[in-house]
């Protein structure tokens, strides 16, 4: 009978245990966290400047397009080798993009630890203990005597906090929201890099037209001052002839000097973007070509998921989302269960005696299930803030979207208009040509006076400067208009993990995969 009641007992026991361990899982599987949905934005359906030549062809296909898409080396479509090498100089070097790089690490990491709540904490520990208990805790008169003892311990102890209506998983889940919004910084940060050297690249280039262009002015000018000096000995023109065309070759001397510093400050700016000193850069004069590469906008529904910027505003709700059930989660109970196992003993020799063994199952000190009550309104004025919080990030989200769709539109409508100025700049070009030959055939024939040569002169040099300003404005369109819509994209497949650029101690630049 006894044997009987004895299997009844521990039956019923385990069957508190199995009750006790579903309704745990029950609760640990009730999250506070909201349903999130990305916010929903009126989308058109087609760009409203996007020239209609480009609506059905382009230099790229257009696929399946997404933020965790490898984006390529867009800038391989200009063909140009050596924004091809800056481009890879910069990603190797340019502190800026380290710097993201290093930001990635850290929000995996914040990950991680975030992770790590999930599994219980262990620790061992081994060391004395000199106390001296009070006579009323050993049950003495106030007055006894108890003397101080020396107790050495050797234990593992073990904590877990249990997962009590999602209160865990919403913060594993902001963490990871984090993470993938530190990714597409990081994505955001490497596209405007590329798209800042090869901007910059472009109008370093576009001065070294120009200043090829005031060599040429001024080469001309010196001939015409030769020309009207040799009049002038002769006879044949006044002194007023003489000191305007000296003027006019100083001052084409005078805003040669100025591209020059333009120049320079460009390149500057460019040596910074390859992470090097400026006094240990130099590139070589270089005129602009002009850019052919015609890329289409593709769908605008698919800039919301092909933009890193936009990418990272959407991840940033998704993480205030998640901290508004970890703000819930906080108004009901917490559950923390310890637990040790080990040795104690007075003396050093028996500690490790079977005799000296001890354990501890439960809180060191309080309960182990505690229940909040009264704070004085922290927990709710918490949870407003994450309220707020994420309403906030749907606003920026929000905001993000239409500025995206503002430069795509500014850069389509930019290269569709540059190409009908452009075409009449070059008309303007041939025709002040054409009155510059005229002026000088007339000056010679002594129909008319040195200033109208001079006057033409200034009209060829000023459409042709405007004309490769129009020229490199195009190339630069071209790059805004790519980094609008998120960099180049193709048939590629989402990439495993993210090329990071790190550095070790000694300044080394390596590749890691994360």
């Amino acid at each position: 009978m006894k044997r009987f009641d004895s299997a009844a007992g521990i039956m019923r026991t385990a069957q508190r245990v199995l009750a006790g361990g579903l309704l745990m899982a029950l609760v640990a599987a009730c999250s506070l966290e909201p349903q999130y949905k990305r916010p929903d934005m009126g989308v058109p359906s087609a760009f409203k400047e996007t020239p209609e030549a480009l609506q059905h062809e382009g230099t790229w296909k257009a696929a399946q397009p997404s933020d965790a898409l490898e984006r390529g080396q867009w800038w391989t479509i200009f063909g140009d080798e050596t924004l091809n090498k800056l481009e890879e100089q910069a990603r190797a070097a340019n502190p800026d993009l380290k710097a993201a790089a290093a930001r990635v690490r850290q929000s995996r990491a914040s990950l991680d630890v975030a992770r790590s709540a999930w599994f219980p904490e262990l620790d061992a520990g081994f060391g004395p203990t000199r106390e001296r208990l009070s006579p009323a805790s050993q049950g003495l008169p106030q007055n006894a005597d108890v003397p101080p003892m020396t107790l050495w311990r050797a234990q593992a102890t073990a904590s877990y906090e249990a997962d009590l209506f999602g209160r865990v998983g919403s913060n594993v889940s902001a963490a990871r929201a984090d993470s993938q919004q530190s990714e597409a910084l990081y994505r955001s940060v490497q596209l405007a890099l590329q798209a800042d050297v090869a901007a910059t690249y472009f109008a370093l280039r576009e001065l070294d037209t120009e200043q090829d262009l005031f060599s040429r002015t001024v080469a001309l000018r010196e001939e015409g001052v030769k020309l009207v000096q040799r009049r002038f000995d002769e006879g044949e023109v006044s002194e007023l002839d003489l000191s305007q065309a000296k003027n006019s070759l100083a001052s084409a001397q005078a805003d040669a000097v100025g591209v020059a510093r333009q120049r320079a400050a460009a390149e500057h700016s460019l040596a910074i973007l390859l992470g090097k000193l400026p006094s240990d850069f130099s590139f070589a004069q270089q005129p602009l070509v002009p850019v052919t590469a015609k890329v289409p906008p593709g769908l605008p529904s698919a800039l919301l998921e092909r933009r890193p910027d936009i990418a990272a505003a959407e991840r940033a709700m998704a993480a205030a989302n998640a901290r508004v059930g970890l703000a819930r989660s906080a108004f009901f109970p917490k559950l923390d269960i310890t637990g040790a196992f080990g040795y104690e003993s007075a003396g050093l020799g028996e500690l490790f005696m079977w005799s000296s063994r001890t354990f501890l199952l439960g809180p060191f000190a309080g309960t182990a299930l505690s229940l909040p009550i009264f704070d004085g309104g922290r927990r709710k004025a918490q949870l407003t803030q994450a309220h707020a919080q994420y309403d906030e990030d749907v606003a920026q989200y929000r905001s993000q979207v239409l500025t995206a769709f503002r430069e795509v539109e500014d850069s389509l409508s930019d290269l569709r208009l540059l190409d009908d100025q452009i075409h009449a700049q070059n008309d303007a070009v041939d025709a002040a040509k054409r009155a510059q030959h005229l002026s000088q055939t007339q000056y010679r024939e002594g129909q008319i006076s040195y200033l109208d040569v001079l006057d033409s002169e200034r009209s060829v040099l000023a459409a042709e400067r405007q004309a490769s300003q129009l020229t490199g404005a195009q190339a630069e369109s071209t790059v805004s208009l790519i980094r609008a819509l998120g960099g180049g994209w193709g048939d590629m497949s989402a990439p495993k993990a993210i090329d990071l650029v790190d550095s070790d101690s000694s300044g080394t630049s390596k590749v890691t995969k994360q």
